[in-house]
């Protein structure tokens, strides 16, 4: 959820994209008092998901960031807690990390890295994993069945997967849904001031519903699905857009908040 301070030396764009950068934090700063203390809100979604995940992580589980990318969370995280809340890198006994983006290789928070051909089969054996992590991955999935079967076969029975990603149903993921992919580097750059183009993928939105998981995962897991929001982080640097966004996801009905925070345990029987 942090944004990105970009600098191009001898660009005048990167006066505006730094300003963009301040104006976000002081966004956050008077719409959030409590993030002046902390850096982050109560209602920081990161805080929150990484918060479940410590709670069932394990010093022995081995672990699988699934979609790990170039570590873009912690690279241009400027929040130490929330930072050091969401590396698992240290406290389990062994981080395996994954994606289709070979910017994956260079991601210094992982115990090794793999470049994964999409549509493929996971290169992991059979339950390897106690705990599988997907941030801001389901989105980009073309495939949920297949997508589902690979993560439970190398999950082990009783292991974990927790997952992030836009509600489909939710106005983020439904103005999202009305600019083609082609242009959502454009749009995000006006949109969520600092977003950087190498972190921006086509969206599919395929598996981002409470119907469409539990038909991909439930046949041998259970899944618990909880909706939510997070401070704004698309609002032109705008106080009157940041604040029309909060006050949408205060009143919203659960079904139509922006995000999904998705807990998939595997059934001790299953295979």
């Amino acid at each position: 959820m942090s944004i990105a301070n970009i600098r191009v030396p001898g660009n005048s764009g990167s006066r505006i994209r730094t300003m963009s950068k301040v104006n976000s934090r002081e966004l956050l700063h008077r719409f959030y008092p409590e993030s002046n203390v902390s850096g982050f809100s109560h209602v920081d979604g990161m805080v929150s998901f990484y918060t479940q995940i410590t709670s069932a992580l394990r010093s022995s589980d081995i672990v699988l960031d699934f979609g790990a990318g170039r570590g873009e969370p912690l690279q241009d995280d400027d929040v130490d807690f929330r930072r050091n809340l969401s590396n698992l890198q240290g406290k389990c006994a062994h981080l395996d990390g994954c994606d289709i983006d070979e910017a994956i290789l260079e991601n210094p928070f992982l115990d090794a890295a793999t470049v994964i051909e999409p549509g493929a089969p996971l290169p992991y054996p059979d339950a390897r994993f106690d705990l599988i992590v997907a941030r801001w991955v389901f989105e980009h999935v073309d495939d949920p069945q297949a997508t589902a079967h690979e993560l439970l076969r190398v999950l082990k029975p009783g292991g974990l997967i927790a997952a992030i990603t836009p509600n489909k149903f939710g106005h983020i993921a439904l103005a999202a849904r009305s600019v083609p992919n082609g242009l959502h580097t454009r749009m995000l750059a006006s949109v969520q001031p600092g977003r950087k183009p190498q972190d921006v993928f086509p969206t599919r939105y395929q598996l981002n519903t409470r119907s469409t998981l539990r038909k991909a995962f439930g046949h041998s897991s259970e899944v618990f699905i909880t909706y939510g929001s997070s401070e704004p982080a698309y609002h032109f640097g705008s106080p009157i857009v940041y604040r029309s966004v909060r006050w949408l996801d205060k009143h919203l009905p659960a079904a139509f908040q922006p995000m999904l925070f998705i807990y998939i345990k595997k059934r001790d029987n299953a295979s």
